[in-house]
């Protein structure tokens, strides 16, 4: 039996690559979305429930899962009435934009199927850079590498948008920051994701320099870091004044026996490359992996644990512990430095 799926928050990520992933899993179907915007909910396409009232959305009949795709700010509410209702929730990254909410999520949920929407934990590159990593193929890991960055001024609207908007992500009441908190947590997931050990230390330095949000508090980049408890030291460059042309999105994991390269890799879409380079000799080996989306990936994942056939691997208790080093680290930083944006 396919899952039903319910989606709440009808932005950019939601339309262009959930709504997109449920489409392509044929054990799946879209039965439901719920948007205040009249406009948004016209993406959902014939047959399917359409309304700006939460409520109804739960209503309706076939509902077994939801993905939750609205503003920082707003999980909590519609996290809490989808647990309330007993259906399993995907909700997207970060967990909130607050520590307590995310924790008040946690508690909402109690012992009910949920999730928080990382991604790129099921790109296909780096699901291999997971199976490369265990099977000891690059040695100890000392080092994972991050740059992740885009080009986000102060009036960016997302794609295929027509109306006029507020950029939430640069409203600290909104996102809970800027750039660090809208990127990083992708990186902070992937480190345990891919080492099967996470974070156990986290420091933060954000900046604005570029970009002049009216929100004075609103970074646009951070540079973390930390390490784990055996010892592997990360760190992340994180940014919303790169822009788009330059090498952006770049992922390293470097060991005593060889390094692993992943290019144009973070992110929502396909694609990408994987390079080995060998430690012994410096040979650079281009590692294949499947064509597969992220989205599409993850989707599936969920709905198959949605069906009692696998169980899903990401506890939330895990995402809360990460989302609480990552805030703590944020709190820590100390005020945004700024400066005049440059010419």
């Amino acid at each position: 039996m396919s899952t039903g799926w319910g989606v709440v928050g009808l932005g950019w990520v939601a339309r262009d690559h959930a709504l997109p992933a449920i489409a392509a899993d044929p054990d799946a179907r879209l039965v439901a979305v719920c948007d205040r915007d009249p406009d948004a909910l016209a993406a959902a396409g014939p047959g399917v429930t359409a309304t700006d009232d939460l409520d109804a959305f739960l209503a309706v009949d076939g509902l077994d899962a939801v993905y939750v795709a609205t503003p920082n700010h707003a999980h909590l509410p519609v996290v809490r009435a989808v647990a309330a209702a007993g259906v399993p929730v995907l909700c997207e990254k970060p967990m909130a934009h607050t520590v307590d909410d995310a924790c008040a999520m946690v508690d909402a949920v109690g012992a009910g199927l949920a999730g928080t929407a990382f991604d790129q934990r099921f790109h296909p590159a780096h699901t291999r850079i997971r199976e490369l990593v265990a099977e000891g193929r690059i040695g100890a890991v000392t080092a994972v590498r991050i740059v992740y960055g885009c080009w986000l001024p102060p009036g960016w609207l997302p794609p295929h948008t027509a109306t006029d908007g507020a950029n939430w992500r640069v409203d600290t009441a909104l996102a809970g920051g800027g750039a660090a908190i809208d990127l990083a947590p992708h990186g902070i997931d992937l480190v345990g994701t891919l080492l099967g050990e996470d974070l156990a230390t986290l420091q933060a330095l954000t900046r604005r320099r570029v970009h002049d949000y009216v929100d004075p508090a609103a970074d646009d980049g951070a540079v973390l870091v930390g390490a784990t408890r055996s010892g592997t030291l990360v760190d992340a460059h994180v940014s919303f004044c790169l822009p788009d042309a330059l090498p952006r999105r770049r992922l390293e994991l470097v060991g005593t026996r060889g390094q692993l390269v992943a290019e144009n890799t973070l992110g929502q879409v396909a694609g990408g490359t994987l390079t080995f380079l060998d430690a012994a000799t410096g040979a650079a080996e281009a590692v294949a992996f499947d064509p597969d989306g992220p989205f599409e990936r993850q989707l599936a994942a969920f709905g198959a644990a949605v069906r009692g056939e696998r169980p899903w691997p990401y506890p939330l208790a895990r995402d809360l512990a990460l989302h609480e080093l990552l805030l703590g680290a944020l709190d820590t930083a100390g005020p945004v430095l700024k400066e005049m944006p440059c010419p």
